[in-house]
């Protein structure tokens, strides 16, 4: 699959539910491929702005759209990489602010 392949297939999941691709492109084209190369290392597609453990277990609650990215986008207006965000935020219309780290400090450690 390659980044255009995986961006039809996002796009159609996500948009109904009211997430929406960053509309700078390259960055999202970036973040795509990225999320290519985790699942070809990995056998997963891990959030690309993440240090990913290797065991899928492990990192679940950062495969992605990641288990961050709903409470991201609802008061962030974007998910922490800027992959997904909202409509609002795609439009200029709620700041672009920096999206803090919400995954808790334990599951970071890599063991």
């Amino acid at each position: 699959m390659d980044a255009n392949e995986l961006y039809e297939r996002m796009k159609k999941i996500q948009e109904p539910k009211g997430y929406y691709f960053n509309k700078d492109r390259k960055r999202t084209f970036e973040l795509l491929e990225a999320l290519i190369e985790n699942k070809e290392r990995y056998g997963y597609m891990g959030c690309p702005c993440r240090l990913l453990s290797g065991d899928r277990n492990k990192d679940k609650d950062i495969i992605c759209p990641c288990v961050y990215s709903v409470p991201d986008i609802e008061e962030y207006g974007s998910c922490y990489c800027n992959l997904y965000v909202s409509k609002p935020w795609n439009e200029g219309k709620v700041p672009h602010l920096y999206v803090p780290e919400r995954r808790p400090a334990e599951k970071i450690k890599m063991s």
